[in-house]
């Protein structure tokens, strides 16, 4: 390709709506471009970086056994109405009629699609195990689309499904899909990380996530330094210290005048945070709901939205909290009547806590669990945190940051059985299909390589990857000896199976060495008449800062053994 017919533009200035490196550097190098919120078009040489990441994804996925298939984007809504996702999914769901005034749903996904067919063809245990994947554009109304191509509402995705006949069969299917996901990750030069994850709308028991630790990833990692362990901060676990105050002592009314927070509250009784407990309130589809916590901690709103099994969960508002009668500030479930408890396990680690008296200006000391309250639930709604100890061994836990790059699933029969997929086994009984669920953005692998392989200048692409193999600078107009050596080193290139971009254009030598430096292309090749005068070629690694001579008739050899070997 020669850089005068390529259709795009590299850019000067920094967007002004690109927040991370990767945002910047592919909208600069005309790679994509924004046509609305979370909306991108891909220019050829981000299409074929893109079309480079696919084809690896392919490869992988047809080596660990799967079938591609191509599904529909058009889903019937009562066909997400059937397994809950229409309320899961809420308002990221883009819903639209046909002309019957049949609703129907852009797919965020296709757990349920495939589940329909794959009942539809597997009936019997002689037909499984399958593992069957697309790849193709997805549809979600992200609230917050940030990052470019990192959170986006139009993508485009990997979801590879596993149907087995068992649990050990899923377990199979799931490490074999491990191990394919870590080679497509290594092949795009791309180091991950595996950790737990929260479900979310996908649902299922169990599921991992494969992290890129960098700087300006949206998610929180916490990981132990001492094991394996290592989660998303929204499935995060930690060890609660138990507080010991020993035994149970008789409840005691207290005024704490003018008080009103954790810190201000155990400042006054002079006793730690960790000796109280909070009281923080929530609406859970339309309902009022009463949350406690040792006064140390904070609500991981997904732990909690997940034990409420809540579509649409917030934070209550205080003239809500003023009209259900709650005396903000001095809140417990002491006494109180009328309001669904959830408390965080905490309250049942420790002794003599300071609560809220429900009156204005009045705390109560020495109150236990479950002698004194009862809630609803008791659960794990503490968000962990770096510093806190592992809950796998007696490490500390530490924080970083990392881009998701893919999710995986072990959903068991959440979708089989509420669509009726089943299968005979070899006694003639019926039983539901044990599934999983693998997915991939591929937009998320561009963006994350860019995160990390980058500098001041631009994009510094792994060659697996990089939209051509070689950028070819020509330092003089058409028509003279060095443009006739660059074009002969370019037809000879690319007879040899060698991808590369010819700089023809009549600019600066600045500007086209500036240009090869934000395209990111592996390997730069100059040919000017101070080159040739030595018979020789200016070579360079986008990844090294050295530059060195190669004779005209070695470098074609040197770059077959770059590209190929």
């Amino acid at each position: 390709m020669r850089i005068s017919k390529l259709f795009g533009k590299t850019l000067r200035e920094i967007p002004a709506e690109a927040d991370t490196p990767s945002h910047q550097f592919l909208v600069r190098a005309g790679m994509i471009n924004q046509l609305s919120a979370g909306i991108y078009s891909y220019l050829p040489l981000g299409w074929r970086v893109l079309r480079k990441i696919e084809n690896i994804i392919r490869e992988e996925m047809n080596a660990a056994g799967g079938q591609e298939v191509n599904l529909p984007v058009l889903q019937p809504y009562e066909m997400l109405q059937l397994t809950g996702r229409d309320r899961a999914y809420g308002k990221s769901l883009f819903t639209l009629y046909d002309r019957r005034e049949r609703p129907l749903a852009l797919g965020p996904t296709h757990e349920e699609v495939i589940t329909k067919l794959a009942g539809h063809y597997a009936r019997s245990y002689r037909d499984l195990p399958l593992l069957i994947y697309q790849i193709q554009v997805k549809f979600r109304d992200e609230p917050r689309p940030r990052g470019g191509l990192i959170r986006v509402r139009e993508f485009h995705m990997k979801d590879l499904y596993s149907f087995d006949i068992d649990e050990a069969g899923l377990d199979i299917s799931y490490r074999k899909m491990l191990q394919a996901y870590q080679n497509v990750y290594d092949r795009c030069g791309l180091p991950s990380r595996l950790v737990e994850a929260d479900s979310g709308a996908i649902g299922g028991k169990d599921s991992n996530e494969f992290m890129v630790i960098a700087e300006n990833g949206e998610d929180e990692i916490l990981y132990c330094p001492d094991c394996t362990y290592a989660a998303n901060v929204e499935k995060a676990e930690s060890v609660k210290e138990k507080i010991d105050n020993g035994e149970p002592l008789p409840v005691e009314e207290v005024a704490t005048p003018g008080m009103w927070s954790i810190e201000q509250v155990a400042g006054f009784l002079k006793v730690p945070e960790s000796h109280t407990l909070k009281a923080v309130f929530y609406i859970a589809d339309g309902k009022m709901v009463f949350v406690v916590i040792r006064g140390d901690l904070e609500v991981n709103e997904i732990k909690l939205n997940n034990a409420l099994k809540a579509t649409e969960l917030r934070m209550a508002t205080e003239p809500e909290v003023i009209e259900a009668g709650i005396v903000a500030g001095a809140a417990s479930p002491v006494g109180l009547k009328g309001f669904k408890v959830i408390a965080d396990d905490s309250v049942t680690s420790g002794t003599n806590f300071v609560a809220g008296g429900n009156k204005h200006d009045t705390h109560i000391k020495n109150v236990n669990y479950p002698r004194d309250f009862k809630a609803d639930i008791v659960t794990d709604i503490g968000l962990a945190r770096a510093g806190d100890k592992c809950p796998r061994c007696d490490g500390v836990l530490t924080s970083t940051r990392g881009i998701e790059v893919g999710h995986i699933f072990k959903l068991g029969t959440v979708y089989s059985e509420k669509l009726g997929a089943s299968f005979i086994d070899e006694k003639g009984e019926l039983h539901p299909l044990i599934m999983g669920c693998y997915g991939m953005g591929l937009g998320r692998i561009m963006a994350a390589v860019v995160e990390i392989n980058h500098d001041d200048k631009g994009i510094i692409w792994p060659l697996s990857i990089a939209p051509y193999h070689v950028y070819i600078c020509m330092l003089s107009r058409e028509g003279t000896p060095v443009s006739e050596e660059a074009e002969k080193l370019y037809e000879e290139l690319t007879a040899a199976g060698i991808e590369v971009l010819l700089d023809d254009r009549e600019e600066s030598p600045g500007v086209k060495f500036n240009d090869a430096d934000l395209l990111g292309i592996p390997f730069r090749v100059t040919v000017s008449p101070r080159t040739l005068e030595k018979n020789s070629v200016e070579f360079k690694k986008r990844s090294e800062k050295e530059l060195q001579l190669v004779p005209l008739d070695k470098i074609v050899a040197k770059l077959q053994d770059l590209v190929k070997g």
